[in-house]
């Protein structure tokens, strides 16, 4: 039996599993955090890549690398690490989460002529996270370091090219690279243009390599996977393919679907990314998800254990209760300086279940429609996969089926990311023109009725819809 592992290095942690190459079976697992910042003035969102490594070997303590013959390398997306032209660290490596690039995202924006010509560009419009906006940034406010730069690399860059021994060879793989603004999932070819726009020079660039393609072999012979961005691996974890969506219930809401050719939405609200596959992962992405029901909970005295039972206390529709639940504004629909509106208010309606049961009905109303949106463009969605703690909450779990119109999938509990890159591993090392079948054990399946379950989940969604029209009639048209 071979073995392969799967290292995720997050935002916080690093995971590792080692897995069984034929069927996925997890043999073995472990993680650790990453080592914080050192130091007063010290940033969340600047670290220096080595604590990366540590974490990983803190991780893989106990031997649980024994035995491996294949790792695959999946890692935090749209990060920055600038190197010089003799390959040394300018500067801590810029995390996707660094707020400071907002500025310059708005600039890159307004220098290229507005959103539609970045999205022929490189199939979206590149927001703070995009690595090409951190190179505006540091042009604009470190311009002696953005002067030394002569390449940059990707979290999961860096980590392969470490593993490889510090090979002066870089690689990446088309999903990661799609991530930063200045790869087009659209051609498959970098725009050096782009990185002239946003740093004033051009870079050396990793190669892109193909799904199955080996970045290498470890100095003790450990075959090196691609890698790629942790949305992507998390998508090759799970097992997906055409017709599969993901609504992951963060903060935010992230909508992916899987999809063979790059989606081109002249309204910027699609962002075309290329998946691990050989296809593409084209996502949305709303605002308001999970932290609608903890605000809601909060108001109502309780936590989100307490909101899912009041709101199964209530029925479909909470009695003519609807949340529009753009609380932080809303990005799909493009509703920047809306805040959340709760209508329907009579004497029998104006109860903590029911307020309950609008808040979890809002949310997924307005995922639901940004899984619209992706239909819009061609791209297909049979059933749907339902990830975050929320999406754990039974009120979550009985009402998606039926707003989504689609069976719901929940997956177990796990590290998908790292599952993601250790199949990845595994496909390098057998070298087929496919990913080996492996399946997703204790799966649960939600599927609406086809008759009852769909007409009730219509008629919640038609009552969202005649809210958000009445209240913000410019999206009638977008949605």
């Amino acid at each position: 039996m071979a073995i392969v592992a799967g290292i995720d290095s997050s935002t916080t942690r690093t995971r590792i599993v080692a897995c069984d190459a034929d069927t996925g079976a997890v043999l073995r697992q472990g993680r650790a955090p990453h080592p914080l910042p050192e130091g007063d003035d010290a940033r969340s969102t600047e670290v220096d890549p080595q604590s990366w490594l540590h974490s990983l070997g803190d991780a893989a303590a106990g031997g649980l690398l024994e035995g491996v013959r294949a790792i695959g390398v999946s890692a935090q997306q749209h990060g920055l690490i600038g190197l010089d032209a003799g390959g040394v660290l300018v500067r801590p490596a810029l995390l996707w989460n660094d707020p400071r690039s907002a500025g310059s995202a708005a600039a890159l924006l307004d220098a290229l002529g507005g959103a539609e010509p970045w999205v022929e560009a490189i199939g979206a419009v590149p927001g703070p996270a995009y690595t090409i906006a951190k190179l505006r940034w540091l042009a604009e406010f470190e311009p002696v370091s953005a002067q030394r730069i002569a390449e940059v690399l990707l979290p999961h860059d860096w980590l392969v090219s470490q593993l490889l021994g510090g090979t002066r060879r870089r690689t990446t793989d088309r999903g990661d690279a799609s991530g930063t603004g200045y790869w087009s999932p659209i051609t498959g070819e970098y725009r050096q243009d782009l990185i002239k726009l946003a740093l004033g020079h051009e870079l050396k660039v990793p190669d892109v390599l193909g799904p199955a393609e080996p970045a290498g072999h470890t100095p003790e012979g450990l075959l090196i996977s691609a890698g790629t961005g942790e949305n992507m691996a998390a998508s090759l974890g799970l097992g997906l393919g055409p017709g599969d969506a993901v609504v992951s219930l963060g903060g935010n809401g992230t909508i992916f679907a899987v999809h063979d050719r790059a989606v081109v939405d002249p309204s910027g609200l699609v962002s075309s990314f290329a998946d691990a596959t050989g296809r593409h992962l084209p996502m949305v992405a709303t605002l308001n998800a999970a932290q609608v029901l903890r605000s809601t909970a909060a108001m109502l005295g309780t936590d989100l254990e307490g909101l899912s039972e009041l709101a199964l206390q209530s029925s479909p529709g909470a009695y003519g209760m609807v949340f529009l639940p753009y609380l932080d504004g809303e990005r799909t629909p493009k509703l920047p300086q809306a805040a959340g509106t709760l209508t329907g208010l009579r004497a029998e309606s104006m109860a903590p279940q029911h307020v309950a049961r609008a808040a979890v009905e809002g949310m997924l109303c307005n995922l639901a429609e940004a899984l619209d949106v992706l239909r819009g463009h061609g791209v297909a969605v049979n059933r749907v996969f339902l990830l975050g703690t929320a999406g754990r909450l039974p009120a979550v779990q009985q009402t998606a089926p039926l707003v989504f119109g689609l069976p719901v999938v929940i997956p177990p509990r796990g590290d998908h990311a790292a599952r993601g890159a250790a199949r990845q591993a595994a496909w390098a090392l057998a070298g087929t023109a496919e990913p080996p079948q492996w399946e997703l054990p204790d799966v649960t399946l939600l599927a609406p009725d086809q008759e009852h379950d769909l007409a009730v989940g219509n008629a919640v969604r038609q009552q969202y819809a005649a809210m958000r029209e009445q209240y913000h009639p410019e999206t009638a048209a977008s949605v």
